[in-house]
């Protein structure tokens, strides 16, 4: 990747703060994982065949439609995006999600020629808009890349709205590829893309934010035969096969620790119910989400990404993420924005210290400078 993303340089150097308010996945689930004997040696060249079986049951596909690879949901997205731009180089347009998560837009820099923009509109609460779609494709388009639920708002696209993008798509012939890593959390709400359309619907997704699995690096993607089969000649003539241990972890984690998975990250769906309590006390304006760990909150402060980095941070040892980073057009400039992204993920829930890290954030606003 040559365009790095300044959020995440941002991010890495946030120093130990008391009051951690970024993180988009929960944390600290662990679980043991002992194995009696194993076979280090061996590598699947296709997927593991029983974790591929068990991925499949789980989103209701066939097998030949999972691709899994030991990458997370981030090497999922760079090696889909780049395989699809490599698959058809006549197709080089792209359209990106407006607001979205950096990194999204850096990786479709990277590989497309041309990057167009599809607006997710404040005033109709971030909904996707089909008609908006047809409006900035053309026949080059290879890849339109999406969120759901969106990031950062938490808007949730249900079927009807994934039919009536992917019709656009079919019309025209582009693959739409959605991270749907925040669908996780609820998988009841939020129908996979794939489901709506195998031939060009494409799911990218992971354990990370749900479950608190960002250390297993256990990654997969959902695409029609031909797409899967290119994805692993892709990746074993690049960093070759899948990790045997990531995946028979995987298996033993969504069998064995399946429970265990859900009781954690029941333990953040209470502390989200306490967040939108408190917010709502102290009359943050914010969107519902509910799909997720994170809220797009409006506050009374022109410039957040200042007001983090020279006022919260070093005078209240408060982070949020400031909205500016999901605001980037196309090229690095930190816009003004009011909005921040709130996360709870690193908030202990066994010894929360939410209600006074929202009672510093009221301090910090009413303190802005």
């Amino acid at each position: 990747m040559t365009r790095r993303s300044l959020y995440l340089d941002w991010y890495v150097r946030v120093p130990k703060l008391k009051y951690d308010l970024r993180s988009s996945g929960i944390s600290g689930f662990k679980y043991d994982l002992s194995v009696s004997e194993f076979d280090l040696s061996h590598n699947y060249a296709h997927g593991s065949p029983e974790a591929t079986k068990l991925l499949a049951d789980r989103y209701h596909v066939l097998p030949e439609n999972v691709f899994s690879a030991s990458e997370g949901a981030t090497g999922q997205n760079t090696r889909v995006i780049r395989y699809l731009a490599e698959k058809n180089p006549s197709k080089n347009e792209a359209v990106v999600e407006y607001p979205t998560y950096e990194s999204l837009l850096r990786v479709a820099q990277d590989y497309f020629p041309v990057v167009k923009r599809l607006e997710r509109k404040e005033e109709s609460g971030y909904r996707l808009d089909a008609n908006e779609l047809r409006r900035v494709v053309s026949d080059k388009t290879g890849l339109c890349l999406l969120t759901n639920s969106h990031a950062p708002s938490g808007a949730i696209a249900d079927t009807g709205d994934l039919r009536e993008i992917m019709a656009v798509g079919d019309e025209f012939g582009f693959f739409v590829v959605i991270d749907e890593i925040y669908a996780e959390f609820s998988r009841d709400l939020v129908p996979t893309v794939f489901s709506v359309d195998p031939e060009f619907g494409v799911v990218t997704t992971s354990f990370t934010k749900a479950y608190g699995l960002g250390g297993l690096r256990a990654g997969v993607a959902l695409a029609n035969k031909n797409v899967v089969d290119g994805l692993y000649e892709d990746a074993l003539n690049t960093v070759g096969t899948a990790s045997n241990l990531v995946e028979a972890a995987t298996v033993k984690l969504l069998t064995e620790g399946k429970q265990a998975l859900e009781r954690h990250k029941e333990k953040w769906m209470r502390l989200k119910r306490e967040t939108e309590k408190l917010l709502s006390e102290k009359c943050f304006e914010y969107l519902k989400n509910d799909a997720g760990v994170t809220y797009w909150v409006e506050l009374p402060v022109e410039d957040t990404y200042r007001w983090v980095v020279d006022h919260t941070i070093p005078e209240h040892g408060l982070a949020v993420v400031p909205g500016a980073f999901f605001l980037f057009r196309d090229d690095y400039e930190l816009v003004k924005s009011s909005m921040m992204r709130l996360g709870i993920g690193y908030v202990n829930p066994d010894n929360s210290n939410l209600a006074e890290a929202i009672e510093v954030l009221e301090k910090a606003v009413r303190t802005a400078k």
